[in-house]
């Protein structure tokens, strides 16, 4: 994609934290991007006011909810409409909950691509799918980890996105060491500015039209682990049922 500037088209559902550190690092002249449109999966997140801040144009702040569609190609169109409307050349999410209809994945092939704040193996049993966002995947790593008695790490990533929760190719993948007094809220805090760069890198990358798929060289969980992994997750959604 050679371009003076790429006009990126960013989805958050919540307080848009990474986004704010890609949007500096495009005004720095460290990428050139720009962000052009900003949708939220809904009225009143926080990301809203930090587009403000940040000088997008009221018109360009878009809230498109996905309950308030008949179905996901409907919801999927507005968003590709939204979109054209404005020209993007590649769509961010950061921080998104909703699941992206298949169109606008159609779409933007090879041309999107996903946050997620866990390690994440596609195609086989990992710390993503459906549930799996915040501190859900925080405690389900160290739940797992402590039941296993190893692989005191985790990972940010940067993905491709999937018709499938987190199940595209990873992009980046940037990892920190677990400390024996983490919980949940400590590791969020420090994995927080990983996620940041690791986002930031697959956007130069991606503007830089050299994004590379980075597969394991071995699986990330061990078919005699995935029991453990499964009660992980599970005591994870019900200690944080809103992430």
């Amino acid at each position: 994609m050679k371009k003076d500037k790429i006009r990126l088209g960013v989805l958050a559902s919540g307080g848009a934290t990474t986004w704010s550190a890609v949007n500096s690092a495009c005004k720095s002249g460290l990428i050139k991007a720009e962000t052009v449109l900003f949708i939220a999966s809904k009225a009143g997140i926080g990301g809203i006011e930090k587009a403000r801040k940040a000088g997008l144009k009221e018109d360009d702040i878009v809230v498109i909810d996905p309950d308030t569609f008949s179905c996901p190609d409907l919801f999927g169109a507005r968003i590709i409409h939204e979109c054209g409307k404005r020209g993007v050349d590649i769509i961010a999410q950061l921080g998104w909950l909703p699941k992206t209809p298949r169109n606008v994945i159609e779409k933007y092939k090879d041309r999107m691509w996903n946050q997620h704040p866990g390690p994440l193996d596609p195609g086989y049993p990992d710390f993503g799918g459906k549930g799996m966002f915040g501190r859900r995947v925080h405690h389900a790593r160290l739940a797992y980890c402590r039941l296993i008695g190893g692989d005191f790490w985790t990972e940010a990533t940067a993905q491709r996105v999937d018709v499938e929760f987190d199940k595209g190719p990873v992009l980046y993948r940037r990892r920190i060491d677990i400390y024996p007094t983490d919980d949940p809220t400590t590791l969020q805090e420090r994995l927080l500015p990983i996620e940041h760069e690791v986002q930031i890198d697959a956007l130069l990358d991606l503007v830089n039209n050299i994004g590379t798929e980075k597969p394991r060289a071995e699986r990330l969980v061990k078919k005699e682990h995935r029991f453990a992994l499964e009660l992980a997750k599970s005591q994870a959604c019900m200690m944080w049922p809103k992430g």
